[in-house]
């Protein structure tokens, strides 16, 4: 079985009462031997009360920590070997996050003090770290929106398009800050306002179906059907040159196809 160590002091009392990162790694050196354990490194983090929490990206910020982590993406771990638990974490919210790491890796902890810890183990505790991992896991997916939704908001306020992936008619560049037109599926857009002005009682399916004859295709290569007619039909104003994102209603910065 291949396994990384994992030590950690977080004061000089505890260095005086034994447990000093030396101490921790010769316990791990001599415990692997006797299992008969492939150990790969140890890792170490000093000087480090408790474990602080990024919560930004909700993580533990130990530099050692993030360094295990890094390597249990690249090489192939059974387990992580410590002294006792308290050297991964001291409290809850902490014990969530390796939890949710270690198992994102397929990684279990291996405790020398404590012999039958497994993180994969049934208890009472698991009700709660489950349920707590996956409120934080949906916290930090209602985060991320937040931020991306203010930062559009931002953008569309300047005259930007806030939107993800480039409407139809038009490209994204990596780098530039407003999308431009793209010719041929703009030429397309203008066909389908000029079929819908020349003929007002044509349906969406009948504009579509004269779109394939006329050998248009959508952005994916298919043939049109009402579904991407309506579409372009709806994005009126912003073909125009008039960009509404929620409330916010703004001159784009990019070029009006029609």
């Amino acid at each position: 079985m291949n396994v990384i160590g994992y030590v950690r002091v977080s004061t000089q009392g505890q260095a005086k009462d034994g447990y000093s990162l030396a101490y921790q790694q010769d316990e791990i050196r001599s415990y692997c031997q006797e299992q008969g354990w492939n150990l790969i490194t140890i890792y170490s983090d000093e000087g480090i009360s408790g474990a602080k929490v990024n919560e930004d990206a909700l993580e533990v910020d130990r530099i050692g920590f993030q360094s295990m982590l890094s390597a249990l993406s690249t090489q192939s771990v059974d387990a992580v070997v410590v002294l006792n638990t308290s050297r991964l974490w001291r409290s809850d919210i902490v014990k969530v996050l390796v939890h949710r790491e270690f198992k994102k890796h397929g990684v279990d902890v291996r405790s020398i003090e404590q012999p039958t810890y497994s993180i994969h183990k049934k208890d009472p505790n698991d009700f709660l770290i489950n349920g707590l991992m996956e409120l934080l896991d949906q916290y930090q997916r209602l985060e991320i929106a937040l931020k991306l939704g203010r930062g559009r908001n931002q953008k569309a306020q300047e005259g930007g398009y806030a939107g993800g992936r480039a409407t139809f008619g038009y490209k994204a560049k990596k780098g530039q800050k407003c999308i431009q037109i793209d010719e041929k599926q703009a030429q397309i857009v203008r066909r389908v306002f000029e079929l819908k002005e020349q003929h007002p009682t044509w349906t969406l399916t009948r504009i579509a179906e004269l779109l394939n004859e006329e050998g248009f295709t959508t952005g994916q290569g298919s043939l049109f059907t009402k579904v991407q007619v309506k579409r372009i039909l709806d994005k009126r104003d912003f073909y125009s040159g008039t960009y509404r994102y929620g409330d916010i209603e703004a001159i784009v910065l990019h070029e009006a196809i029609l």
